[in-house]
This record gives C-alpha cells, structure tokens and sequence, in this order.
C-alpha cells in the first residue's frame, strides 16, 4: 500500500467537522477504495476553545492557516474558511507554492481568482480541487470535466441556491410573505452571514460561473453574469404563476449563443410539471445539455454538513488515487476570454404591474407594447381596490431590449403607479 495521505484542515465549521467526521467513521472504506490510508495531521480555525463536538486532540494546531498550508506532514490542504481574499486566499496561494495539492469548498474565491489559482495550480504541478464549491453534494463538477467530456455543452440550467429554493417554496406552501418566510429562514440559519449573499443570488452566481468555464473552456467570468435577486418576487406572484401552470425559481442559465456566453442568475418562471418546478426546500438541480448526451438532470442537497463533506472526501480520494486533471477541465492558459453575450435570447415574460384604476388605463399599456413590438399573449386583472388595478401580462417571445423600451414608455403614461415586476418565463 501507498504511504498515507496526509490532510490539513483549515476551518472548522459545518463542513470541516463533516470532513473529520467522514475520515474517522470511514478510514477502512477510505484505503480499500483509494489504495492508501488517509489521515489528518493538522487543523485550523478561528477560535480553539469552541466546543464542536469532536474531539481535536490527536491533531497539531495552527492559529495561522497559511503556516498550517506549508506543513511537512501535510500532503493536502483542505480548505473550508470560505472568503474571497484573506486568509482563505493567502493560504491556498501558500499551499500551491509550497508544492501542496488544495481541495477548497470556497466558491467565492474560484469566482472571483479562479483563473490565476488555475494558472498556479497548473504550473507547480499541483491540484486544485472544488466539488464542494457547486451544489453540495452532488457531483456536477466531476460530471462536466469526466463525465461529460466528450459532449459540446450547449446550456446549463440549475437551481444552486438551497436557501432560495426554500424561500419560494415555503411561501408557496405556507401563504406567507417574502418578509415573514426570510425572518423565519435566518432564525433557523439557513442564512448566510450576510443575506444578500443568498437572496440577492450572488452566492449561485459564483458557482454559475464556475460550471460556466468548465462547460465552455472560458476564463472564470463573474462579472459577466447578468444578475437579480428574490427580493421583489411577491406572494401573489407566486400564486399568478401557480394559477397559469408555473413555478417560480431562482434560476441560473449559461449558454453559448451567436451572441456570445450568456450568462443568467435571476427568478424565473418554470413550468410546474418540469423537474426544477416540483424541485422543494433546500434542494439543488442542475440540467447539463450537450450535443452527445442531449440533457442530465443532477439533483440532490446543496448544503449541510454530510453532503459538502462526501463531495470534499470525493476530491481527496482523487488525489489519493492520483488523479490528476486540469484545474477547469482544460489547461488554464487555454482557456479564452468569455466573449460576453450583447444580448439574451427571447423567451416570453411574465409582467405584474399595478395600474390607476381609471378607463383606459389597460388599453395604454396595451398600445405602448405593442408599439415597442411586444406582443401579448394572456392577460389578467385581478381584485383591486378603489385606487388601483393589480393587472397580470404574459407575452409572447421577445426580447428583453425590446420589453425594456415598453416599460420606459409605460412610465410616461400617467397610468402605472409602480415598476413593473418582470420574471422571464424559461423552458427547461
């Protein structure tokens, strides 16, 4: 048998303390399935004195994590501290030039230094490993770069976000408000630190953008991702959207178009009947299309101590085996510069609008889609009260410029009495 894999791991929150947990109550099915043992030396984290749990005794401990990332007994760094800079990226950089092989969980960092960790990675020789970064514990990582490598991807449609998914449903299910369902979410922690993380649809975004360069041989590209939160999606959307056969999600799109790669984050809506439509709680689906495999469709938990650790232990039996493989799939100098798409494909929309309950009002934003080459397909008016008129429109395909110039015009008819809600309606 190979000599034993040693592992440093730095944080030690939900995931870390699954990883401990995965390498003591598995360390026989560890070194059947991977030829090796597979030990931890060393940890990190913020604060010693914490009781998690477990007991930490048997390991060396490091207050810095960038000296626990240049250790002698340490083979692999493990990398759970999360953060786009700090510590988490002085560490891995510490790491790869130490000669270290890295499997992280931060997908903040990927998004955001993907390309030049990559780039690291690659020309010491090293791995860089994220299954845990994209969807928890499903292995849509493995499944892009391995899997799927002989398939020219097409599209990626997915729900990534857990705590999204839960909100929208819950609300749905529960007839509660975005406000009363998102106070409940961050009293149960399924909340980040900071929300907006979640709701605002940054933290999926990262790991689009992520799969995103895999599936189409780009440089990691975040800010190239058009990008929209939950915040505005109302209850009564939710039940419009359930009333005409749909679903509401939270839901990312890349794909690469004559345009270039579009690259999408935003609520949509989705046929109810579809997978991602009956997709509850916490859970996450992503659907790989390719021109070989035609369409995949992974689902599975996005989040939580067991799931984020199978797919860390994942990474770490790879490395155990010695499998080596390019940090996106392919050699990072050869990655390309994402040609950004300057505009998205057409789909149809669906509008909520709240209008002065007058006559004429209707037919006004009627004549102004039309003139900016909208067309409706349903219509709907909702109660209302003496003051204004909830109205419902769905239109046909358009394109985004196109419903952009409508609702520039709506606002100089004296009509409408607040922004329109718009949701792209997506086929998946």
């Amino acid at each position: 048998m190979n000599a034993p894999l040693r592992l440093g791991i730095a944080g030690l929150g939900t995931v870390g303390i699954g990883v401990v947990k995965t390498v003591r109550q598995h360390s026989a099915l560890l070194s059947a399935r991977t030829g090796r043992d597979v030990s931890i030396t060393a940890v990190s984290a913020r604060s010693r004195d914490k009781d998690r749990g477990v007991n930490l005794s048997a390991y060396a401990w490091e207050d810095d994590p960038v000296a626990l990332a240049t250790r002698d007994d340490v083979d692999v760094y493990v990398e759970l501290m999360g953060g786009t800079d700090g510590p988490a990226k002085a560490s891995v950089d510490a790491a790869i030039a130490a000669g270290k092989d890295v499997v992280t969980a931060n997908k903040a960092m990927l998004a955001i230094h993907g390309q030049s960790l990559a780039e690291a990675a690659e020309t010491a020789g090293v791995s860089l490993r994220y299954e845990a970064a994209v969807a928890g514990g499903i292995p849509v990582i493995k499944a892009l770069t391995e899997g799927l490598a002989g398939n020219d991807i097409t599209r990626i449609v997915g729900v990534m976000n857990g705590s999204c998914n839960y909100i929208l449903t819950r609300m749905e299910s529960a007839g509660l408000s975005y406000d009363e369902v998102f106070a409940e979410a961050d009293g149960l922690g399924y909340l980040e630190a900071d929300p907006q993380l979640d709701v605002g649809g940054i933290d999926a975004a990262h790991k689009l953008a992520i799969l995103s360069s895999i599936a189409f041989g780009t440089r990691v590209d975040f800010d190239g991702i058009e990008l929209e939160g939950i915040e505005r999606v109302s209850i009564n959307d939710i039940r419009h959207a359930d009333d005409m056969g749909f679903k509401i999600k939270l839901l990312g799109v890349a794909q690469r178009t004559g345009r270039g790669l579009e690259q999408r984050m935003m609520p949509c809506l989705v046929p109810a009947t579809s997978p991602m439509g009956q997709l509850q709680g916490g859970t996450n689906m992503v659907a790989i299309e390719g021109d070989a495999v035609e369409q995949i469709v992974l689902r599975g938990p996005g989040a939580g101590e067991g799931p984020t650790a199978s797919a860390v232990m994942g990474d770490v039996c790879d490395i155990a085996r010695g499998v080596r493989l390019p940090v996106f799939g392919q050699p990072a100098a050869s990655l390309e510069q994402a040609d950004r798409a300057t505009a998205v494909l057409p789909a149809p929309y669906y509008l909520r609008m709240s209008l002065v309950d007058k006559p004429g009002a209707l037919a006004k934003i009627a004549t102004v889609l039309g003139d900016a080459g909208v067309s409706i397909d349903r219509m709907r008016q909702y109660e209302h009260d003496d003051a204004s008129a909830p109205v419902l429109i769905v239109t046909h395909k358009t394109t985004r410029a196109d419903l952009n110039t409508a609702i520039a015009a709506m606002k100089s008819t004296s009509v409408l009495l607040s922004d329109p809600v718009v949701l792209r309606i997506e086929s998946v």
